[in-house]
């Protein structure tokens, strides 16, 4: 028999309702209610004015058959191979340094998660003017003529190096709270046994972090998979390089706002949120294998 909740308690209940109403609300509203009409929208042929028509799953095979989209979902895939791993590691390195014993310890945490508070837009422009062809600075740095935004062949590795120089100062906060919690204790009664800071590292810094290294891994594979607005203001429409670095976010947009297929653009945005639940699936799959959370 359920037992009945005191009139106390009965309020106690209500005020948790009423407290956690506003978020729910806005999952709902924001989040749950547009994916239940983007995915409606993908089996729909948009006819304008807000009319659809029923096509069942003929707008999949439609972009299953375009090498526009593999090829977009492939510099998706390639984007987050070239960022992830690379700014998780500078991410832990610098998360390292900051919890070493330095000067100014502060004033560098400020300085790394500076890009992080900076506007996109302007963060965008002084990096194309960096990677500028003719008069960039890193070409007259590096006494070269290369088209960093204008090479098929380097222009993802440019956007790449932009999209990891953003994030590893908030990376590297969530890293270094991971750090500050590993007990002192353990690096003394491992330093007793004679151990190094090398060997430290291994068996008790990169275990006990793991944890917090895993779900800033999760935040920034989907980041990357969602990844739309460093590329459109990196590569300009124009750019003969943008079919070269067109994530499926790009092409998204690119179908839904230009061309005007709405029902082809939400197949796109099904595809990718199916590429994002594959890839978390296998994240919680292999974090079994080399996640600690034994304190």
């Amino acid at each position: 028999m359920k037992n009945k909740l005191s009139p106390a308690a009965r309020r106690e209940e209500n005020w948790g309702w009423i407290m956690v109403a506003p978020t729910v609300i806005g999952l709902i509203v924001l989040n749950l209610w547009p994916f239940v009409q983007t995915l409606y929208t993908s089996f729909c042929e948009h006819l304008g004015f807000g009319n659809y028509k029923f096509v069942g799953l003929a707008n999949f095979a439609s972009i299953f058959q375009r090498p526009e989209f593999w090829k977009a979902t492939w510099n998706t895939i390639y984007f987050c191979i070239l960022t992830v791993p690379i700014g998780l590691f500078l991410s832990l390195l610098v998360a390292m340094l900051l919890n070493a014993k330095i000067k100014f310890k502060g004033g560098f945490r400020t300085i790394f998660f500076l890009p992080m508070v900076c506007a996109p837009a302007a963060v965008t422009m002084v990096w194309r003017w960096i990677f500028n062809g003719e008069y960039g600075i890193l070409n007259q740095a590096l006494g070269t003529h290369v088209g960093w935004i204008t090479d098929p062949n380097v222009v993802m590795i440019s956007c790449a190096v932009v999209a990891i120089w953003s994030n590893i100062g908030y990376d590297a906060v969530l890293l270094l709270a991971g750090l500050q919690n590993i007990p002192k204790t353990l690096y003394e009664a491992n330093s007793i046994d004679g151990a190094g800071k090398v060997r430290q590292f291994f068996t008790i810094t990169l275990p006990m972090v793991s944890p917090t290294l895993f779900v800033v891994m999760i935040m920034r594979l989907m980041s990357a998979v969602k990844v739309y607005d460093l590329i459109y203001m990196m590569v300009e429409d124009t750019n003969p390089t943008v079919t070269s670095v067109q994530s499926l976010m790009y092409l998204f947009y690119r179908e839904s706002f230009i061309a005007g297929s709405r029902g082809t653009g939400s197949a796109i945005v099904i595809w990718t949120v199916l590429l994002i639940g594959l890839i978390t699936v296998i994240q919680f799959y292999g974090q079994k294998k080399w996640v600690n959370y034994d304190v």
